[in-house]
């Protein structure tokens, strides 16, 4: 058997060098494992006792997330939450209740409070429901559970939560959560005869027995619904450039406010609709024109029942030199007596498209305002002071 030569094992040495310096780079020495309840965990990888964490990845300038323009970023909101098909089985559910007004002479207001912080004005709503039987209210609040409540809902609110889910502006999550406190009032009472949602800053401007004959005696809705609105294809647009189509032309849209009081059969209507939220739940690539609880339920109701509304809100609130996307809010040095009288005689903007046109009774209507906002947290104590005498004195 030949010896190897010097220069044959000069290049076998060369040939195998490559081989071990890739074996070398591509097998690290792998941390120790644990397992946990059947999940296998990697311990963080120390370097002088400080734990190496990734950064957050870096968003390119030509991300869809950014326009031509630099240093202008557009928010996007993320599509819907699938949490959101969750909700299925409960509208579901709630459209099987009978739409009809309930036979019991003792129909029921249901009062929908929808907040995401605690009620700051609950000491004025409990003198509102004070003495009143529980057998003509409910009170219904869809919660945010990200916000902490403290205090807790107390008194006539105690107990009174649904079940409910985050909430933010510009996005159809407050479609979403009214939907819901309608649900659980249709499923709760077969009692309930009117549905008014309310946000945490609206005071009542009358006693609740003034404001129950009002409602009760009315078989229509009273919803604001209105068409020639300045930026109304802005806002039709607002998902982008005929994404409404079909199902919602910019002839069909309306504008109105966010609070409004529902028969039980516009109720029913509100959690039946599959066609119109198709639309509505998708998510607004232009959030400056973004305000879908203040289309659907207009839109909706004004395609599907347009003459079973009172084309009004009963909810006071003051828009006027606003541009901010937020009402004017009364202070506690406003919250006197002539403020209570004048919000009671103002007269409700009624829908100007002209679908109730040759309904007399509507163009000549002047309802009263039932309810008002937006009212500062400090201005509990003179609401207060003024209650028995002004607020709840007819």
């Amino acid at each position: 058997m030949l010896s190897p030569s010097p220069v044959s094992l000069l290049c076998a040495l060369l040939l195998c060098l490559p081989l071990a310096v890739i074996f070398t780079i591509s097998t690290p020495s792998s941390p120790s494992t644990t397992s946990t309840g059947g999940v296998t965990t990697i311990p963080n990888i120390t370097t002088t006792n400080k734990t190496t964490v990734n950064p957050p990845p870096t968003v390119p300038p030509n991300s869809e997330t950014h326009n031509s323009k630099p240093n202008k970023a557009i928010t996007v909101p993320p599509p819907p939450s699938l949490e959101e098909d969750n909700d299925d089985s409960l509208f579901q559910l709630a459209a099987r209740v009978n739409p009809n007004p309930p036979v019991t002479p003792n129909k029921k207001l249901a009062f929908m409070f929808l907040t995401a912080i605690p009620l700051p004005l609950a000491p004025l709503w409990e003198l509102f429901f004070n003495n009143t039987p529980k057998t003509l209210y409910n009170i219904y609040i869809h919660a945010d559970p990200t916000f902490h409540y403290d205090p807790p809902f107390t008194g006539v609110f105690a107990r009174r939560v649904v079940p409910s889910k985050p909430t933010r502006r510009f996005s159809p999550t407050l479609i979403s959560a009214a939907r819901r406190l309608i649900s659980h009032a249709l499923l709760h009472d077969a009692s309930n005869y009117m549905f008014a949602l309310l946000s945490p800053s609206c005071i009542p401007l009358h006693s609740f027995n003034f404001t129950y004959k009002t409602l009760v005696r009315s078989n229509k809705s009273f919803i604001e619904i209105l068409k020639n609105e300045a930026g109304a294809y802005d806002r039709w647009a607002a998902r982008g450039a005929d994404v409404m189509l079909p199902e919602v032309p910019l002839d069909s849209f309306r504008i109105g406010s966010q609070f409004f009081i529902l028969t039980r059969r516009h109720a029913r209507t509100v959690v039946t609709d599959r066609r119109l939220w198709s639309k509505f739940r998708l998510p607004c690539v232009d959030r400056s024109t973004c305000y879908p609880e203040e289309h659907y339920f207009a839109t909706l109701l004004s395609t599907v029942d347009p003459r079973g509304c009172v084309p009004a809100t009963l909810t006071h609130v003051d828009w006027r030199g606003r541009h901010d996307g937020h009402p004017r809010t009364y202070g506690a040095a406003e919250a006197d007596p002539g403020l209570i009288v004048a919000l009671r005689r103002a007269r409700p903007r009624y829908g100007d498209d002209g679908t109730n046109g040759s309904d007399v009774s509507v163009t000549k209507r002047r309802d009263t305002f039932l309810f008002a906002r937006k009212f500062s947290a400090d201005s509990v104590g003179p609401l207060l002071g003024i209650a028995n005498d002004v607020i709840f004195k007819d």
